[in-house]
């Protein structure tokens, strides 16, 4: 019943898709063959034309990309990319075609208003569907039954996100476990019902529509028998490996040629993520330093004239993938400041500092320098700050998963940054923050660093 009720909102979506895909299509037309604008082309005879020719491709495109697959188990925002991905690819399409109809050929803007409109409808469409199907499925429509095999930590974290999300409809039924102590105890509120050998009894006597398998490592032995017995079920099945605890940076699992893969942790910049990131980068650095050019020369004169050396101070720094660069910064300190303490954060009321260099250092203005080495490339705007190599080399072998804040290209602000964690504080609660921000990056999430920065990054008291 559940799985014919899958089939029926599948066809309602493909169906809500095509007709918003027509009307953003006659829009456009509307909007470019404005009544009274003269025109050499029948506008009403062309547009209809397209009509076929859209209903084919954009059904095509759209299958492509696996827009109507069983998103129960997913969350917002994760349908988007997919829509801007298919339109795109089916206008890219669509405007082929229009060459051989010989229609619109100096009306190319048509396609480009008919690109944007299709994708804010389909996606507002989704978004739409998506929150009615919550929304039943919190008042107890359209839930799915599952059973837990096993009853240990990763089962009962599963249960846990589960319990947390009433809006995906799953609803756990209980746990099957192998040690009889814990048979009729509850976790998350979910009873243990058996062990597995119940699994047959439980199938036939209780209402399942999925069951999950999590077991710990140690008891994978139980696998092969559980799965071969499940095969003559119509039970949906679903593994639950037992490696969260290994998963660091972006983990997911995907399928390559029917072998499944399960990535631990990576950098969340590849493809598209890091050409936009970049082209970010570019603009804003362009047009701070344009915007900033009178104060940049400012500094530059007041260090000068106050203090003996260089306006601007080279040191040497890990980046991403743990290749060294030079950072550019203001020079803050006089000339060879380390040659008798060595390699060392600075201090609150540090006597190497300048006289301009305080205020350099406490209004983090010596960092603007840094929008250069992002312009080269060899920084962020927003990213972990990076430390130098001699200091990196010293916090690897006492921090774990140090190392992994060089799988992003370092910032000149970034998450721990604006959170407080800057200068001489808790390295911990630093890399802690690091990782968090390339577990959740975003370019959304790069502006609201951006601001927060804007607003309470430049003054901070542990900026000496």
């Amino acid at each position: 019943m559940l799985k014919k009720q899958d089939e029926i909102f599948k066809s309602l979506l493909f169906f809500i898709d095509m007709l918003l895909i027509y009307i953003a299509w006659l829009v456009a037309c509307f909007l470019h063959f404005y009544p009274g604008q003269p025109s050499r082309i029948d506008p009403i005879e062309s547009c209809l034309i397209f009509l076929l020719p859209i209903t084919l491709i954009w059904s095509l495109s759209f299958r492509i990309f696996h827009l109507y697959r069983a998103r129960r188990m997913s969350f917002r925002f994760s349908e988007e990319w997919e829509i801007v991905k298919a339109c795109s690819l089916a206008t890219v399409m669509l405007i082929s075609v229009s060459v051989f109809l010989s229609r619109f050929e100096s009306a190319r803007l048509v396609f480009v208003l008919f690109w944007l409109l299709g994708i804010v409808l389909v996606t507002l469409n989704r978004w739409t569907f998506r929150e009615a199907l919550r929304f039943f499925r919190r008042k107890g429509h359209h839930v799915r039954y599952s059973l837990v095999i096993g009853a240990g930590p990763l089962a009962q974290k599963l249960v846990e996100k589960l319990q947390r999300h009433q809006e995906l409809g799953v609803r756990v039924c209980g746990y099957l476990t192998r040690r009889p102590e814990k048979i009729g105890k509850q976790f998350f509120g979910v009873t243990v019902l058996g062990g597995y050998d119940d699994l047959p009894k439980i199938l036939t006597s209780q209402r399942i529509d999925q069951v999950f398998l999590a077991l710990p490592r140690e008891e994978y032995i139980n696998t092969d028998k559980i799965l071969l017995f499940l095969q003559d079920y119509t039970v949906d099945v679903r593994i639950v490996p037992d490696l969260y605890r290994f998963m660091s940076i972006q983990g997911q699992a995907e399928l390559f040629e029917g072998l499944p893969l399960v990535t631990l942790q990576a950098s969340p910049l590849y493809g598209w993520n890091r050409v936009s990131k970049r082209a970010m980068d570019i603009f804003f650095s362009l047009m701070i330093l344009l915007v900033l050019s009178p104060l940049l020369f400012l500094i530059a004169f007041f260090i000068k004239i106050t203090s003996r050396g260089p306006v601007f101070y080279h040191q040497k720094r890990m980046g991403y993938d743990g290749c060294l660069f030079e950072i550019l910064k203001f020079r803050s300190m006089c000339v060879d400041a380390e040659k008798e303490t060595g390699v060392v954060w600075t201090q609150e009321n540090d006597a190497r500092r300048t006289p301009i260099g305080s205020l350099l250092r406490r209004t983090s203005l010596d960092e603007l320098s840094q929008f250069f080495n992002v312009l080269k490339g060899e920084m962020s705007i927003v990213g972990p700050r990076p430390e130098r190599p001699e200091l990196v080399e010293r916090f690897r072998t006492k921090i774990p998963k140090y190392m992994l804040r060089h799988k992003i290209k370092a910032g000149i602000t970034g998450w721990a940054q604006v959170n407080g964690w800057r200068g001489n504080t808790s390295l911990e609660k630093r890399i802690e923050h690091d990782l968090e921000y390339l577990s959740k990056w975003s370019l959304a999430f790069d502006l609201q660093i951006m601001c927060l920065t804007i607003w309470k990054g430049f003054f901070n008291k542990n900026a000496y």
